[in-house]
């Protein structure tokens, strides 16, 4: 059987320690999640593993005030072959989007390139050399067979087909595609190239919904070794069956999916917390037994009291003591409150149509979000959500019909791409600029956002996805608003940053209208879904797990 092990890992970046202890195992079959914080180097483990970042062992690396020793081993077995997927991959310029997917048949294509040869030599070769040569031939047959020689139509129709790569994307130029479109491509040249190790580094991004649920079952069935980095909470209950979780550059592994892994931690960081009581109850009762010896010792003017105290004080300072669970994370504390109520109809589109050249979006359809109702908008890639919310907020116009708000409306606009006028202010100046407030209290606030002391003076420019979401939520939260409209929220943060978000939505008593593709944060926000389905609007009460029961009862009829 296959294996993989990982054991001890220490990695330095340059001078940054980014992960001190890291371990994991995975067998043949094994599905395995790693989560962890942004920044945790949870990317950086899977590329040591697939070697792209490789480890410095060798006594001639510089060891100085700015590097540090790589430790730790990794065990692969013998033969097994490893794919990652790269989140900005390159090839040589001119290549189309077909050529990269078919590249996965590089070893396939060079087997049948010497079956031809062969072929061909055999036509004029006699006696022995020729005998050679049909055990060479036989011997090829059957490896082009194991590798998949025959079945390359068949496979390359089902990655395509199940990640909607089109005929017209695929004869696109490569380096033309976006950088969502190229990972897709790479994506469906891992699926086809079947490794014995597949690395993902967040293999949902970019995809929609039906792609994702695809990939899950693809992946379920996958006979070799899964090891997936990844936010998407769903995809990896639905997945995965071991959890390894990044923390304090350490890791701790967990048996089952991601929501197994929660309930474990939870129970973990429980009893930790028991056993931490008891032992600073244990740890006190040996520091008052400690003066109490030396009280007695000086009354008396006994040494042995001053033994027995120095006896005790001994096992104390030898003692391990157990951490203190830290069960309130340093993430977003926010305190979102809808100002002044809106009218009972927030949203109202009626006979809506609108068209992009010769493709139609939407044709005559009609739209009604009511006060306080938490609604998804959900559809494939390319259907026009985005494109309604552009003319909900005034950035685009319906060919016909009319969208507006209703009446006291006070909405705020989180897009998908988070832009600012000014990429060279600080976080700080960014946040003050339309509006006056103390710096010491835009500090406070801004805290709660997770900019805590020296960050709040990191320039726009470099802040991360995740940070420039933060950053324009809290420019957004701090106006006057009864109603938000979230494109893809979700993008670009980790587990417990959206998990922070979701509790602050939960305590908005405004309207919320969103698009995601997150469909764990979907069922937890979502009072009721519409599809873009046919060129309309249509609507589903429930969240996504409801509005997929409906989806399958339909089929079923």
């Amino acid at each position: 059987m296959l294996e993989l092990k990982v054991n001890g890992i220490k990695k330095y970046m340059e001078a940054t320690l980014v992960v001190e202890d890291v371990s994991l195992e995975i067998f043949q079959g094994d599905k395995v999640g790693i989560v962890g914080e942004n920044g945790s180097g949870k990317s950086t483990v899977l590329k040591v593993i697939a070697g792209i970042e490789p480890m410095n062992y060798y006594p001639g690396y510089p060891q100085t005030s700015s590097y540090g020793y790589d430790e730790g081993l990794i065990h692969i077995s013998n033969g097994a072959t490893s794919a990652y997927l790269e989140q900005s991959p390159k090839y040589p310029a001119g290549l189309k989007a077909r050529d990269v997917l078919y590249s996965a048949f590089e070893e396939v294509d060079r087997i049948e390139s010497d079956m031809r040869k062969l072929e061909n030599d055999m036509s004029v070769l006699e006696g022995n050399d020729l005998a050679r040569a049909l055990n060479r031939y036989s011997n090829l047959i059957q490896l082009f067979e194991v590798k998949g020689g025959y079945e390359r139509d068949e496979k390359v129709s089902k990655v395509c087909t199940g990640l909607q790569l089109t005929e017209s994307l695929l004869e696109r130029d490569f380096d033309l595609l976006s950088g969502g479109e190229k990972t897709t491509v790479g994506l469906g040249k891992l699926l086809i190239h079947q490794p014995d190790i597949l690395l993902l580094d967040e293999p949902t991004n970019h995809l929609d919904m039906s792609s994702i649920e695809w990939l899950e079952g693809y992946l379920k069935s996958y006979k070799g070794m899964v090891l997936i980095v990844s936010h998407d909470r769903y995809f990896l209950d639905n997945v995965v069956t071991k959890i390894v979780e990044i923390e304090d550059k350490k890791s701790i592994s967990y048996k089952g999916n991601y929501s197994s892994f929660v309930s474990q931690k939870e129970e973990n960081m429980r009893i930790q917390y028991e056993h931490f009581k008891e032992q600073q109850k244990k740890i006190k009762r040996m520091e008052n037994t400690v003066i109490s010896l030396r009280d007695w010792a000086m009354r008396a003017d006994n040494t042995k009291f001053f033994k027995r105290a120095a006896s005790v004080q001994k096992k104390l300072s030898k003692m391990e003591h157990i951490d203190k669970p830290v069960f309130e994370r340093r993430n977003m504390q926010l305190d979102v409150k809808a100002s002044g109520r809106s009218g009972k109809e927030t949203i109202k589109g009626v006979g809506l149509s609108k068209q992009f050249g010769d493709k139609l979006i939407f044709t005559n359809t009609d739209i009604m979000v009511r006060h306080g109702e938490r609604v998804g908008l959900l559809g494939p890639n390319g259907c026009g959500k985005t494109t309604f919310l552009k003319m909900l907020i005034g950035e685009d116009q319906p060919d016909e019909g009319v969208i507006q708000f209703g009446g006291n409306v006070k909405s705020a606009y989180l897009p998908q791409i988070v832009t600012f006028k000014y990429e060279e202010a600080t976080v700080l100046d960014a946040f003050r600029e339309d509006i006056f407030i103390l710096e010491g209290k835009a500090r406070e606030y801004l805290s709660k956002f997770m900019f805590y002391k020296g960050s709040v003076f990191k320039k726009v420019k470099h802040l991360s996805g995740g940070e420039r979401i933060r950053l324009k939520l809290a420019m957004l939260l701090f106006q006057d608003i009864n109603m938000l409209i979230l494109d893809e929220p979700t993008n670009h943060l980790d587990i417990d940053s959206i998990e922070t978000i979701e509790e602050a939505l939960e305590e908005f008593s405004g309207t919320i209208f969103f698009i995601s593709h997150d469909r764990y944060f979907i069922n937890r926000m979502a009072q009721r879904i519409i599809a873009v389905e046919d060129y309309t609007l249509k609507s589903y009460s429930g969240n996504y797990d409801d509005y997929k029961r409906e989806m399958e009862m339909r089929r079923k009829e």
